[in-house]
């Protein structure tokens, strides 16, 4: 959609300010008739696994799969096997990839995703038994029994089209100019809850920053619950549309859908609610600017998308995120965030990602999403596929 006015925007950055959340809160409620109640359908509470918080998951659930001796030998079976092939890296597969025993284990792991608590972290991979390459090889193979299909992350690479299929997550911002840093992913900043493009993320641990850099999750229905049951009008709000800036060379082209989704069950699917966003769309983030030329942020939107984020962080989790660690979350039931991080010379924090879909427990997305995942996993092939080893600058913006 290309914007043809040019309005004010509210007052809200990419960092949250919580006094100012707390101030448009208290004059909105003081000077707004706010709806009373939850828009037509959508439940007063959700329940089951997915709904959790900080309080309560540990008790409950041990989110850690600690790899055995013996795993780590079939790893290591499966690399050799899969380097005896002379494949390229888009070939990896459970088939290329071969784990008879550990197989088990990682469908499981891709069940609780989808169905349990939303998420899970293998440990103990002993990344500086093995190369950079070897590690992205056995990091692409153990998340391929997870979720086999990968979704792509850029469509450029080196000034060519490409399916960029693997992205580096560290700090860049030292060794390029401010105004092609796209977020903070690039960065040493705290990075605000949010979402990511893909069904399933999966984070790999290289090492270690020298402080910080702690991975937060927060369960999207347990936000939910909060909201509806203490701001209904705030369900309203982000269950309308919002304009997400496409940072298109333009700057006047945005898309229009709706930050949370309700499906109600169906006979082959569970009632699901889904949150899909990432703040700097809505906001800017640095030298990338959210473009004038759209439409603004309301005050309901600025105070709803706030609420997500405060909601989130007061009953979120702290992973302790290890060099060796990977984390599996679903991307449509868990919100994410990090916290700042210092590096050293010895220890710089290194993170891989990928963007998996599993087509066995895959959950339906609305209509409005569809060109969002479309981007991602759609017309992806092998010989265009693309493994960078080392850490680039993001040529384009794939998902809004």
């Amino acid at each position: 959609m290309v914007a043809s006015t040019i309005s004010q925007q509210a007052d809200i950055d990419y960092m949250p300010d919580h006094d100012k959340y707390l101030a448009r809160s208290k004059r909105r409620q003081e000077t707004e008739e706010l709806a009373m109640h939850l828009p037509e359908g959508f439940p007063a509470q959700l329940s089951g696994d997915l709904v959790w918080d900080a309080r309560t998951i540990a008790d409950r659930y041990d989110w850690n799969y600690q790899l055995s001796t013996g795993d780590i030998s079939e790893i290591d079976g499966a690399l050799r096997y899969f380097q005896s092939l002379g494949k390229p890296l888009g070939e990896i597969c459970p088939n290329t990839f071969p784990l008879p025993n550990l197989h088990t284990t990682l469908r499981d792991i891709s069940k609780q995703v989808h169905e349990g608590h939303g998420f899970k972290v293998i440990r103990g991979l002993p990344v500086d038994k093995y190369t950079r390459e070897e590690n992205v090889i056995i990091y692409t193979g153990l998340s391929s029994h997870v979720a086999p299909i990968r979704g792509r992350q850029d469509s450029k690479w080196q000034g060519r089209p490409a399916d960029v299929m693997i992205a580096h997550v560290k700090d860049l911002s030292q060794s390029c100019n401010s105004k092609d840093i796209p977020g903070p992913v690039v960065t040493a900043d705290k990075q605000v809850f949010h979402t990511d493009a893909g069904d399933v993320i999966a984070l790999f641990c290289l090492n270690e920053g020298a402080w910080g850099g702690e991975s937060y999750l927060a369960s999207t229905c347990h936000v939910y619950n909060v909201l509806a049951a203490t701001r209904p009008d705030l369900i309203k709000t982000l269950s309308e549309p919002w304009p997400f800036d496409d940072f298109a060379p333009t700057g006047d082209v945005y898309k229009l859908r709706p930050l949370l989704y309700y499906q109600s069950a169906t006979g082959k699917d569970p009632e699901r609610l889904m949150i899909q966003y990432s703040r700097r769309n809505l906001t800017g983030y640095m030298d990338c600017k959210r473009s004038a030329h759209i439409p603004p942020l309301t005050e309901a939107q600025a105070e709803a998308l706030d609420a997500i984020h405060f909601t989130a962080e007061a009953h979120s989790i702290s992973l302790d995120f290890r060099k060796g660690d990977i984390q599996f979350a679903n991307n449509l039931s868990i919100l994410h965030a990090r916290g700042a991080f210092t590096d050293s010379n010895e220890k710089q924090r290194h993170l891989l990602r990928l963007w998996l879909r599993d087509p066995e427990y895959e959950w339906k997305k609305p209509s409005e999403l569809k060109e969002r995942f479309d981007r991602v996993y759609d017309g992806v092939t092998v010989e265009n596929s693309v493994y960078p080893l080392e850490a680039t600058i993001r040529s384009s913006n794939v998902a809004t």
